[in-house]
């Protein structure tokens, strides 16, 4: 296993106290869409923004802590997870330097792999609890985007793995949007939003409409 990352703080004025007495049992991954991880870390640290994450990491694979773990970031706005809404209250959140259009660069995923699995463990957070911006807010929110390798974190147990890619003889949009519901993508859209937000998850090379083939990406729940 990776050592853990060397981390350094940078506070950022922008984070509360986590609401209602909730504690983490999510991970939002979000990529910055900005022009470097230094303008995106000012961002995120400027009062005016009233944005801000628990951790950025560069393309370089430097780690930067804005907001201490068990206070409440503004990353995830408006959404909803698994039936749950204030996102913020409930998650740790990590944006990555990615303008969302072009490979994450391989320190950076290292780092990703060296710090997810300590915050998994001081929160008890299993790997169907590390999702996308995307996948909680379908339709506003595209990030990490189709270029993240979410198979990658699958492979290390730190993301939940696709399904067992066994089709269908048939889909209908009830039955897929069932499944996606069960896989914990509750938040209303509408059915082509939907089946745009779990492929960017499960199935980014899917076009097109619906296929049994991305009713069997999605994993199996139980």
């Amino acid at each position: 296993m990776l050592a853990a990352p060397d981390v350094t703080a940078q506070p950022s004025p922008n984070c509360g106290p986590r609401r209602g007495g909730l504690r983490p049992r999510l991970i939002v991954l979000h990529h910055t869409a900005m022009t470097s991880a230094q303008a995106a870390l000012e961002r995120l640290c400027d009062p005016s923004a009233e944005v801000s994450a628990h951790y950025l990491i560069s393309g370089r694979g430097e780690v930067v802590q804005m907001v201490e773990e068990d206070l409440r970031a503004w990353h995830a706005g408006a959404g909803q997870w698994a039936g749950e809404d204030d996102i913020n209250s409930r998650s740790i959140g990590i944006e990555l330097d990615n303008r969302g259009d072009h490979p994450f660069s391989e320190p950076q995923m290292q780092a990703l792999e060296t710090l997810l699995p300590g915050i998994m463990a001081r929160h008890g957070i299993p790997p169907e609890g590390v999702i996308g911006h995307s996948c909680m807010a379908p339709g506003r929110k595209f990030d990490p985007g189709p270029r993240f390798d979410w198979a990658r974190l699958a492979r290390r147990g730190l993301a939940l793995p696709a399904g067992n890619g066994v089709l269908p003889a048939e889909v209908d949009l009830d039955t897929f949007r069932e499944a996606a519901r069960a896989a914990g993508f509750t938040a209303p859209c509408d059915d082509a939003t939907l089946l745009s937000t779990v492929r960017l998850r499960f199935r980014p090379q899917g076009r097109g409409p619906l296929t049994p083939a991305d009713l069997a990406a999605l994993p199996q729940t139980h």
